[in-house]
């Protein structure tokens, strides 16, 4: 306890410190399962696994993935009844980035959903893999 009261700061910058390489273990956790571009290659051929594309009408139409059904995160919870005859299949949820696609996968887990996927570095890691995309 001495040394604490007396490396206040140096014990505070420990805590931070050791937080923030914690906090992306613990994000990564709440936006589901997360797959990278060869899990979801494999997803897709092999099981059949629904895409999502959660990017903006006009993002999506520049180009996306082969066969990606468009819902823009901001209308998934209106439309997600679209979705639900593929409830059993795998689905796979990406964004831009992977940043803001965990929201959709938290939804759809929470109605329903069984296996439902994150796709890692979004559409761009999928680019950067050189994997199909449609234009």
């Amino acid at each position: 306890m001495e040394f604490i009261s007396k490396n206040i700061f140096l014990v505070l910058a420990a805590l931070v410190s050791g937080g923030m390489l914690i906090w992306p273990l613990l994000r990564r956790g709440t936006g589901g399962p997360w797959v990278n571009t060869l899990e979801a290659t494999q997803l897709i051929n092999r099981s059949d696994a629904l895409v999502i594309d959660l990017r903006a009408a006009q993002e999506y139409a520049k180009g996306h993935i082969l066969g990606a059904k468009n819902i823009p995160l901001a209308d998934l919870e209106r439309r997600k009844g679209e979705l639900d005859r593929h409830k059993a299949k795998p689905v796979i949820v990406h964004c831009a980035t992977g940043n803001s696609a965990g929201g959709g996968v938290a939804l759809l887990r929470r109605n329903g959903f069984e296996s439902v996927h994150n796709l890692a570095g979004g559409y761009a890691a999928w680019q950067a893999a050189g994997l199909p995309v449609q234009k």
